[in-house]
């Protein structure tokens, strides 16, 4: 998740999806891969990565299930990793060829989207939540309501970052359901909600960090990650809020592609972000936490007691990862995702 959306980043790399030795293509979310790990990974490889970039898991399915898309790693969210697994679009991993598999925590090693972690190895993980800009607003940020029910000093200067699992999951909880529900009334009251607030945001948009941080926008729902880019950006204006009503958690873990045809390459990156220091280079760059143990030594100071970062007690029982839908479930949030697009 997530993971601010730019235009598609070549990085390093010819524009060539094509099999090269030495080369690797990484397909991943935007503005979400620290530029100067890839130069490092390249310093000590002589592999160059190619990144482009996607704005939505739903994106990224879509594309690669397509066929033909050159990718080798690609890096969905963790209610998605189940259905890649289904559809067969990813392989198991070879664990011979990733000596620094040991080094994920044992908390994101034997995971509920991917037992054994037979299949992905941890990139970062966070949550979706709001952020405000507090000069504009002083009430309080930690709610759903900020979105769906909009303070006058925010109507027309709140985007929301077109996710649909997060909307769609984010108006349940509000609503007073659980992810994947299937009751018709709670259904009904977070669509109602959403559509009834949709007038009131300026835009759905995914440029929540660079607007945020220009003060174009007051408020977002938004990841934590960028929120705290935002802040550092505005000098402390943009905070951070955390639902009571309840806010997703979330995953995105890096997976080998089935037709991935630069496969040598795809391992040695994997289990290069595996190391401590390898890994927070990746949190540096989003401001996300990562899966692997003894990263945090590396980490900036700034991440260590963020409060976007380092979720406070207070607010860490409302806090839930979302499971992968049944197709029921599927089918009704993806009707209130498509009416609220109209």
């Amino acid at each position: 998740m997530k993971k601010i959306m730019t235009a598609t980043a070549l990085m390093l790399a010819t524009t060539s999806l094509a099999s090269a030795e030495g080369q690797l293509q990484l397909f991943n979310w935007g503005n979400y891969t620290n530029p100067e790990l890839l130069k490092k990974f390249e310093a000590e490889t002589g592999i160059t990565v190619t990144v482009t970039d996607y704005d939505s898991n739903d994106a990224a399915l879509a594309k690669v299930e397509a066929g033909g898309s050159g990718f080798d790693l690609v890096v969905p969210s963790a209610n998605y990793v189940p259905i890649w697994i289904e559809k067969g679009l990813i392989v198991e991993l070879d664990n011979s060829k990733l000596a620094n598999k040991g080094n994920i925590a044992p908390e994101w090693m034997d995971v509920a989207w991917d037992p054994g972690r037979k299949f992905t190895v941890p990139w970062q993980w966070g949550s979706t939540g709001i952020a405000v800009n507090t000069k504009v607003y002083g009430g309080d940020i930690n709610t759903s309501d900020i979105f769906l029910n909009v303070p006058a000093e925010l109507k027309g200067k709140i985007n929301v970052v077109p996710e649909m699992n997060d909307v769609v999951n984010m108006a349940i909880f509000w609503a007073g359901g659980e992810p994947c529900t299937e009751d018709l009334e709670v259904l009904k009251k977070a669509r109602d909600a959403l559509i009834a607030a949709k007038p009131d945001w300026i835009s759905m948009d995914y440029g929540a960090t660079e607007k945020l941080s220009n003060r174009d926008w007051a408020a977002s729902l938004n990841w934590n990650g960028s929120t705290m880019r935002a802040r550092i950006a505005t000098e402390g204006e943009v905070q951070y809020g955390y639902p009571k009503e309840g806010y997703p958690l979330w995953m995105d873990s890096v997976a080998l592609l089935k037709d991935a045809q630069n496969v040598e390459e795809a391992y040695k990156f994997i289990d290069f972000i595996m190391l401590p220091e390898n890994a927070a280079m990746i949190s540096d760059f989003a401001k996300y936490a990562n899966g692997i143990a003894g990263s945090e030594a590396f980490m900036p100071e700034d991440m260590k007691t963020a409060p976007e970062v380092v979720i406070p007690e207070e607010h860490k029982a409302a806090g839930r990862f979302l499971p992968t839908c049944g197709p029921k479930a599927q089918e009704y949030m993806t009707a209130i995702w498509t009416e609220l697009q109209k």
